[in-house]
C-alpha cells in the first residue's frame, strides 16, 4: 500500500500545480503558500471522576494578507499539526476565491468527544479559548473561529462567553466567534448554509447545458441521482435542499454504514429514522451496505463526499462512477485521485468553492455583530409598504383585486434569512463563474480545482503587492 501524502502537502502541490499558470515572482508565490503560524498547546482538563487528563490541541493562522484570519475548531482524534496547516490553508484560498475578507485559519482539539461529558466538553472548550486569548490567537480583528466537525453552536456559545468574561471592555465582542446560536447574536441560515452552499453551486454548475452534455447529463438538478458521503450538519442540509430541488438521493453513509435505494430515499425521513434508532441502517425500503465507503462507488450522476479528508484515493478512483464530485468537505480528494479521475473526464467541483457557504454565512454574521443591528430590521416595513402600495396602484389600473393571500405573498419584506440566503447565493454564482472563466480563458486544458487556485492566487498576490510588501 502506497503512503499517503501529507494533508498539507497535498494542498500545496495543487497549488503549485495552479501557480504555473500566474505570472508573480517565486518570493511572492512562497509567502502566499506558507502557512504563517502555528501554536500547539497542552492543557490539562479534570474529568467528572476526578482525573487529570493532558490535552493536546492547535490554532493555525496561514495567511495575514487579510484581517482577522478565519477558520473553524473540529474536536477529533485525527486532529494534528499538518491537518490544521491544510485546512488553515485552505480556508484562505477558499476566503479569496468567494470574495470574503479574511485569512485562513483552523483549529482542533485532539479529542473523541464522545468520550466526554457534557461537563467535560465545556471545560475543554473554555480553556482552549483562555489559552487563545493568552496567546492573541482569538478576536473579532484578530482570528474568529466557528464550527466545524464535532463542533457546533454549543461551543461556540460558550467560547464567546470565555471571551467576553476575559474581555468585558470590548464593544464588539460577539463578532469573535461566529455560528453562535441565534439567542447569542448568531445569524438565521448559519447553521445551514455549506450544505445550501453546495446546493447553490450544484444548482449553478448543472445549469451549463453546454458542460451538462459533455458530461452525457441533462441541464438542471431535476432527476439527476445522488449519493452522499457524510449525514452530519453538511450532507443532511445539502441532501435536503437537493431532494427538495428535484434532485434524487440514491445513496446516504455515515460513519456506521451506509444505505442505498436506486429508486430513491426520502432524507427527511431517513433523518427521523437516525433520530429514533440511532442510525440510518436498516431505513425501510433500503439496502444497507455494512461498509461506508462503499457509497462511494454507487452508480450515481453526481457524488458528494461531506464527511472528512482523503476519501477518494488511488485506491478507490478507479471504481467511482459518477460523473460529478462535489467537494463538501474539505479536501475529500486526494492530489493523485484528482488526476486520475480528470483523465477520465469526470468533473470535480473543488471544495475550496463549493463548501464556501459556511465561511461566506460566516462573514455575515460577523458584519451583523459588528453593526449590532439585525439584517432586515431598519427596511423589511417600509419595504413591504412601498410593495404594497405598489400593488393597490396596480390593482386600481386593471381593475383585479388581489385575495390578502396573495397580497400578503407579494409585499413580503425580506427577513434576515432571505437576505441571508440571498447573499449566499449570488457569492456562489458570482464565483462559480469566475472559476469557469478561468478555466476557459485556459482553453479549458485546466481543471476547475486549477483555476479556483489560479483565482485565489491573484487575489492573494494583488492584495500583498497593493500593500506594498512585494513590489
Amino acid at each position: 500500500m502506497a503512503t499517503m501524502i501529507p494533508f498539507f502537502e497535498q494542498v500545496n502541490l495543487n497549488f503549485d500545480k495552479a501557480a504555473q499558470f500566474t505570472k508573480h515572482s517565486d518570493g511572492l508565490l512562497q509567502q502566499i503558500k506558507i502557512c504563517n503560524s502555528v501554536y500547539h498547546m497542552t492543557f490539562p482538563i479534570k474529568k467528572d471522576d476526578g482525573t487529570i487528563e493532558t490535552i493536546h490541541a492547535w490554532r493555525a493562522e496561514h495567511s495575514h494578507h487579510k484581517l482577522p484570519t478565519k477558520g473553524g475548531i473540529r474536536y477529533s482524534t485525527l486532529v494534528n499539526e499538518d491537518e490544521v496547516m491544510a485546512l488553515a490553508a485552505l480556508m484562505t484560498y477558499k476566503c479569496a476565491i468567494v470574495d470574503v475578507p479574511f485569512g485562513g485559519a483552523k483549529g482542533g482539539v485532539q479529542i473523541d468527544r464522545k468520550q466526554y461529558s457534557p461537563s467535560e466538553l465545556e471545560r475543554i472548550t473554555r480553556r482552549y479559548t483562555y489559552e487563545l486569548i493568552q496567546k492573541n490567537f482569538i478576536g473579532p480583528g484578530i482570528d474568529v473561529p466557528a464550527p466545524d466537525f464535532g463542533t457546533g453552536e454549543r461551543e461556540m456559545a460558550w467560547i464567546l462567553d470565555t471571551y467576553k468574561t476575559m474581555t468585558p471592555e470590548k464593544l464588539d465582542v460577539a463578532a469573535c466567534v461566529t455560528g453562535k446560536p441565534i439567542a447569542e447574536e448568531g445569524v438565521h441560515g448559519r447553521q445551514e448554509a455549506t450544505g445550501q452552499g453546495v446546493y447553490f453551486g450544484l444548482q449553478e454548475v448543472c445549469r451549463s447545458a453546454e458542460d451538462m452534455k459533455s458530461l452525457g447529463l441533462q441541464p438542471g438538478l431535476a432527476g439527476q441521482s445522488i449519493a452522499v458521503q457524510g449525514f452530519g450538519n453538511v450532507g443532511y442540509h445539502a441532501a435536503k435542499f437537493l431532494q427538495e430541488g428535484g434532485a434524487l438521493i440514491v445513496g446516504i453513509a455515515e460513519q456506521t454504514g451506509a444505505i442505498h435505494n436506486p429508486k430513491g430515499l426520502d432524507v427527511e425521513k431517513v433523518f427521523s429514522h437516525r433520530n429514533e434508532t440511532g442510525s440510518i441502517l436498516n431505513f425501510p425500503g433500503a439496502i444497507t451496505l455494512q461498509n461506508p465507503a462503499d457509497v462511494l462507488e454507487l452508480e450515481c450522476d453526481i457524488l458528494i463526499p461531506a464527511a472528512l479528508e482523503n476519501q477518494i484515493t488511488h485506491e478507490n478512483a478507479d471504481r467511482i462512477k459518477a460523473k460529478i464530485i462535489a467537494e463538501a468537505a474539505n479536501g475529500p480528494t486526494t492530489f493523485e485521485a484528482n488526476e486520475s479521475l480528470s483523465k477520465r473526464g469526470v468533473m470535480i467541483i473543488p471544495d475550496t468553492y463549493l463548501n464556501a457557504g459556511g465561511v461566506t454565512v460566516s462573514y455575515f454574521e460577523w458584519l451583523r455583530n459588528l453593526s449590532h443591528v439585525r439584517f432586515g430590521r431598519l427596511g423589511k416595513r417600509f419595504e413591504e409598504s412601498v410593495h404594497t402600495n405598489m400593488l393597490k396602484v396596480i390593482e386600481k389600473i386593471t381593475g383585479k383585486e388581489l385575495t390578502q393571500a396573495e397580497m400578503q405573498q407579494l409585499a413580503h419584506g425580506p427577513d434576515e434569512v432571505d437576505l441571508v440566503n440571498s447573499g449566499l447565493e449570488d457569492t456562489m454564482i458570482v464565483a462559480y463563474n469566475q472559476i469557469r472563466e478561468t478555466q476557459k480563458q485556459n482553453r479549458e486544458e485546466i481543471d476547475l480545482r486549477t483555476a479556483a487556485f489560479i483565482n485565489a492566487i491573484n487575489i492573494i498576490a494583488t492584495s500583498y503587492m497593493e500593500l506594498g510588501i512585494f513590489p
